[in-house]
Formats: C-alpha cells, structure tokens, sequence
C-alpha cells in the first residue's frame, strides 16, 4: 500500500476525435483546466491537431495524433485511452457501418461518448447495450444539448404534470461560427424525412419545411429577439416521446441567423421536398462559407423547451428559456460531455451499457456549468387571468422587485384606477428640437421639487392607462402585453409613437429598455430608437422613478426623476 503511495498517480486519457474542430475543441477547452489528464487530440490532420495543441494554455496534457476512422482499432491499442469521445461527424452520413466507432471502443474496452444529433444513429445505439455491459464500460450517444439537456429541463419543469405537447429550439449566436460537418449534416437532411410525434402518431415530415417564431425571454432578462425557428432532426424527437407516452406532439427547432439565408434553406427545402430531388449536400460549403462571414447582429444566443398539458385537471403551459452572453453560448453543446467526464473523475461514473444520454445528467449539473459564466435560464408558467400587466410580462421576476414596485404594479380591478402623488424634478432638452418634440407629446417644462400625481387606470382585458399630471401639465401613455414579435415586452404608447419595451430586473432595480419601435404602425429604423435610461427603484421604503427620454442626433428630450407614494 505504502508503494502505491509513492508511485506517480497516473492520468486520465481522453481521445477526443475531431478534436480541433468547433465541438470538439471547445470540449477540450472545456477540461483543459483539470489537473492530471491527457487530452488526446485527433483528426485526420496531424499539422492542425499539432497546431491546435500548440496555442492551449490550461493545465492538462495536450497531446496531437492523426487518426483515420478506418485506422481506429491499431489506433485505440496502441494509446489506450479511458474514453473516445467521437466529435466529427455528420452522424447521418457514417455510411454502411455507421457504428464501427462504437464496435471498436466496445472491442478494446474504452469508454464512449459522441454528439451525434441524428435521431436515427442515436436511438440505434441501444442495439450495443449487452455487450457494452459484458466488457464492462459505457457508451452514450446523443451527449450535447439535445437531447441531454433537453430532457432534463422537461424532467425539472414537467414535475407534477401530464405533458401532451413539447416544443424547443436553440438559437445560436450569428458570431458563434459553425463547423463544416455541422453544416453538411442540416443541408443533407433539409427536405429529407424526419420521423416526429404529431397527435399521437409517429409522423415523417421533411427537415427544415415548418418554421414557427419564439421569443427567448428569461424573466427579468433582456429578450432575444422574437426568432425564426425551423424544424432539425435531433434525438429528442425519437427518445423523448419514448420516454414520455403520453406527449401527443414534438417539435424541435435551430434558429441561425441570418434570417435571409435561413429562409434560403427553407426554400430549398421546400423544392427538394416537393420535387423529390436527392440531398443537397453538395451545397455545404457554400452555406458555411456564408454563414461564418456573415457575422452581424447582438452576440448573444439562447434556448428554450415549452412543455404543455395538464395538472390536476387544469390546461398548463411551462417554458424554460437560456439566455448567453458573447462567447460563452457555443461553449454549451460541450458541456454535457465535460460534465461526464468531470463526474466520472469524482468517482461517479455513468453505469455501463449502452444508450442515448438522456437520464445522466439533471438540470442541477448544467446550472453548476452555467454558474461560472454568463449564462443565465428561467422558466416561465402561464400567467393567471388576475395577474396584472407588469405580472404576466416579468414572470417570476416580478416576486424580485422591491416591495413599493411590487406594490405600484400590482393588479388593479378591470375599470378602476390607483392614484399615486409625488415631487419631481424636471429637465427638458435645450436645443431646439428636443423642444418640439417636447411640446408634441406634452412633456413637462423644467422644474424642481413639481408636485407629480400619477393616475393608472385598467381595462377589462389588462391594458393600463397612465395620465401623468406634473404641475398642470398632463400626458398620457398606454401600456399593453405584446404579442407576436414582441412578445414577453411591454407596448407603450405615446400618441402615435409606440415602443416595445423589454422589462430587465438588476440589481434592485426595473429597467424599461427600447427595443423596437413604431410610428402610425410603420416600423422605425433601428438606428433612430430614442434611448436615454430609465429605471425604477425603491429608496427608504418609497417608490422612486428615473426617465429620460433621449433620440440619436436630438440628445435629450425631457428627464424627470422624482418620488411617489399611494395617495
């Protein structure tokens, strides 16, 4: 015992295929601050694994090697890793022996993982799962984000429900970039058939052909934009009905950017649907050409999964929503494998056999991952009937506002009004534009310590009135829920102007940001949205109030900043 004391304590190998390439390379960043592994760095290139190796700077061991597939067995004898980890791909286009992968890490004892995201390849891995068992390791399939995490949001969301309908998507960042084989996976089954749940009955629709928009909103977050999400073929449309008999419809979607070239795929989708003409594979590297430069837009991405049923008798709608910022999103479809191997290090490896991945990781495990980053998730329920405006719009959010906010935007009964009064101190813009403007939409004149009475009224269906009354001078403003493209925002309007709010909970505090807008319904450049920061808080237990209302090239218009309290 004393001699296995002393001997070196030897390192955990991971032979990672397609190791340089997009998935694999951002799982290799993903451990490369574990202590005493060996990452090992595959592909068909050895100058690009080399070099790939050459500018890692964690604490791992970084190792290079050129491995063909059909080279594999000699490959894993003469390494003899812990675990293969299979990132290249497209699964779909493996050919006649799609799992001599599989067969080979089973045959030399190795542990596998891969990211397949063909439903097909992925459900068919169970076919290895009594000899896996006898030699003793693991084989999981499908280990990224669908359909690991996937089904462990509908696990964590559908808890003490009957789920009949399940929609998702994943909406990439335009700067995150995609990798060839990505890309020559989605061309080569756009307009193929994909095999989805649809009223209770397995149903083939072509890839990309149906589109639906969603807006991933975590409550108190800054939405993404309301995005096109187009029909993928991802495990989850096989293995999570399978799971769950009871689901009626599935449907998954990816939402890249730009929309222009994402309508492109439909069309194309379309035509070889209806023509019945073979894959347009061909055409991949134009596609990914165009989509890794065509890079513009905000540099955030996100997810989400809706599941829809009853409890206890009463219809339910859930929805968990992901929110990335910058460059951590693309880090995601990795992070199910890190956490794999990271719990297998902590002595908690997965039980041998083989199967798709969906039961070995829970929402906690991903949070754990998401805690060190910016990325950030929230799950929303359909808002009662009762709930006021500001409720149904923040979701769980608005239980983090300070108690006078809470209190200001609580329901009112339909046709009733809430009077609050206050002080304001006013600063109108000086230059003479600001002024007209100031004068069109009746905004007060500068002052200080102005008596301030604010009256919201609400209508029968939730809409609110807000008559602003500064010494005399009276504006009003209506607010009302949006839907469609702007759903989970805030309408306000101002005479003819109308702004689409998003509402962003930070730090004590209720941010109103623009983030479209309109004039006699005709939609404005983007480039011209009045900005200015307005926010509410709460201070010495009153309700305070900060608006400026501010347009490129105008500066500002009118800010007042003041106090209220019920009358």
């Amino acid at each position: 015992m004393w001699l296995e004391f002393y001997l070196p304590k030897q390192s955990y190998k991971i032979l990672i295929l397609g190791g340089y390439g997009v998935f694999g390379g951002r799982l290799a960043q993903l451990l490369s601050n574990i202590e005493n592994i060996e990452l090992i760095v595959a592909g068909r290139n050895r100058t690009k694994a080399q070099a790939f190796c050459d500018i890692q700077t964690g604490i791992a061991k970084f190792t290079p090697a050129e491995i063909d597939r059909a080279d594999l067995a000699e490959a894993l004898q003469t390494l003899s890793p812990d675990v293969i980890v299979d990132a290249s791909g497209p699964f779909q286009n493996y050919g006649d022996d799609p799992y001599y992968t599989i067969r080979a890490a089973i045959a030399a004892g190795v542990n596998y993982l891969d990211f397949a995201d063909g439903s097909d390849f992925v459900t068919g891995v169970s076919q290895f799962d009594e000899i896996a068992e006898k030699a003793g390791v693991f084989v999981l399939s499908g280990v990224s984000s669908f359909p690991v995490l996937t089904a462990a949001v509908i696990r964590n969301i559908g808890q003490n429900m009957d789920i009949h309908s399940v929609i998702g998507g994943i909406a990439p960042s335009p700067f995150a970039g995609v990798g060839m084989n990505v890309m020559r996976a989605v061309i080569s089954y756009a307009g193929g058939p994909i095999t989805l749940q649809r009223n209770g009955t397995p149903t083939l629709v072509a890839g990309l052909t149906e589109s639906m928009y969603y807006t991933i909103a975590p409550p108190g977050m800054k939405p993404l934009r309301n995005i096109r999400f187009s029909l993928v073929d991802v495990p989850d449309l096989q293995v999570i009905p399978a799971e769950y008999p009871e689901i009626n419809n599935m449907w998954m979607g990816a939402g890249p950017g730009p929309e222009s070239l994402h309508r492109l795929l439909n069309l194309l989708a379309k035509i070889r649907a209806t023509l019945r003409l073979p894959s347009f594979e061909i055409f991949s590297p134009i596609f990914f050409w165009v989509l890794n430069h065509m890079k513009f837009g905000e540099h955030r991405g996100g997810m989400f999964i809706e599941i829809s049923g009853t409890k206890d008798g009463t219809a339910l709608t859930r929805s968990w929503h992901l929110l990335a910022e910058g460059d951590d999103g693309p880090f995601i479809p990795s992070m199910a494998i890190e956490a794999i191997i990271r719990n297998t290090l902590d002595k908690a490896p997965p039980s041998v056999g083989a199967r798709p991945a969906i039961h070995e990781l829970e929402l906690n495990d991903y949070e754990k991952l998401f805690a060190s980053r910016t990325i950030y998730t929230g799950i929303r329920e359909t808002a009662l009937e009762t709930n006021s405006l500001f409720q149904r719009t923040l979701g769980s959010a608005f239980d983090d506002l300070p108690t006078s906010l809470q209190k200001l935007h609580t329901p009112n009964t339909p046709n009733t009004e809430t009077i609050w009064i206050g002080r304001a101190d006013i600063t109108q813009g000086s230059n003479l534009m600001a002024k007209i403007i100031a004068k069109l939409f009746r905004f007060p004149p500068s002052g200080e310590n102005v008596a301030t009475r604010v009256t919201v009224s609400t209508d029968a269906n939730g809409n609110e009135k807000w008559q602003r009354d500064f010494a005399g001078r009276v504006f009003n403003s209506y607010l009302r829920a949006g839907k469609g493209r702007f759903e989970h925002l805030i309408c306000e309007s101002f005479g003819p102007a109308s702004f689409a709010l998003a509402m962003v909970v930070d730090n004590n505090k209720l941010h109103y940001i623009p983030r479209n807008w309109r004039v006699f319904g005709i939609p404005m450049p983007k480039s011209l949205t009045p900005n200015g920061v307005t926010f509410e808080e709460e201070v010495d237990g009153k309700f305070f109030f900060d608006v400026e209302i501010a347009a490129p090239f105008i500066g500002r218009i009118v800010h007042y900043r003041g106090w209220l309290e019920p009358e």
